[in-house]
C-alpha cells in the first residue's frame, strides 16, 4: 500500500471514532454522567461529560460508520484505494470506544488534579483512539486486523494529534469550546 492509500485508509477507518467527540461538543450539555458525585474530594468526571453529549457522540459516530458502509468503494475508485464495508459490529464499537476513551481520560484527569479543560498532553489527543481501537478489535477482529495494519496504525497515531489540535482550535474560534486544546 502506498503512502496516499495508507493515509486514506487510516482516515476512512477512523472516521467513526473521529466524529463522536465533535458531536458531543456540538450537541452535549444537560445532566452530567457522574451526577455530581465525587471521589477523594474531586468530581468523578465533571460537568463536561454529559449523557446527552455521550449519546449524541455515539449516534453521530454510528451514523458516520453506516454512511461509510453504504459508500463502500471498490479498489481503484478513490485514490486507488478500496474501502471495504465497515462491519456492523465495528460501526457500533468504534464510536462507543471513542466515547468511553474520552470519559476514561476525564476520570484520569480528575484523579491527577486537573480541572475541566486543563490540558493533559498525549492523553487529550489519543484517549478516544485507544478506546476505539480496543473496542474495534474486540468487536470485529478479522476486519480490524485487515484494515489496521502497522502503517495504518502509525498514520492514526501521527495524524490524530494534528487533527485534534486543528479541530479544537476551530471549535474554540467558533466559541464552541472554552479552551483551544
Amino acid at each position: 500500500m502506498d503512502a496516499v492509500a495508507t493515509v486514506a485508509t487510516a482516515l476512512w477507518a477512523m472516521l467513526p471514532a473521529y466524529v463522536p467527540n465533535n458531536a458531543a461538543v456540538l450537541f452535549g450539555g444537560g445532566r452530567p454522567i457522574d451526577g455530581g458525585r465525587t471521589m477523594g474530594g474531586r468530581r468523578l468526571l465533571g460537568d463536561g461529560k454529559t449523557w446527552r453529549g455521550a449519546a449524541a457522540g455515539w449516534l453521530a459516530g454510528v451514523g458516520a460508520a453506516l454512511l461509510l458502509r453504504a459508500l463502500r468503494l471498490p479498489a481503484g475508485t478513490a485514490l486507488g484505494v478500496g474501502f471495504p464495508a465497515v462491519p456492523l459490529a465495528a460501526a457500533f464499537a468504534l464510536p462507543l470506544g471513542a466515547m468511553l476513551g474520552d470519559i476514561g481520560a476525564s476520570f484520569l484527569k480528575r484523579r491527577t488534579g486537573r480541572e475541566r479543560g486543563a490540558p493533559f498532553p498525549g492523553l487529550d489527543q489519543l484517549d478516544f483512539v485507544v478506546g476505539a481501537l480496543l473496542l474495534g478489535v474486540l468487536a470485529a477482529p478479522s476486519w480490524f486486523l485487515d484494515i489496521f495494519t502497522l502503517p495504518v496504525l502509525v498514520v492514526v497515531l501521527v495524524a490524530t494529534p494534528i487533527l485534534h489540535v486543528v479541530t479544537n482550535a476551530a471549535a474554540y474560534y467558533l466559541r464552541l469550546k472554552d479552551e483551544p486544546w
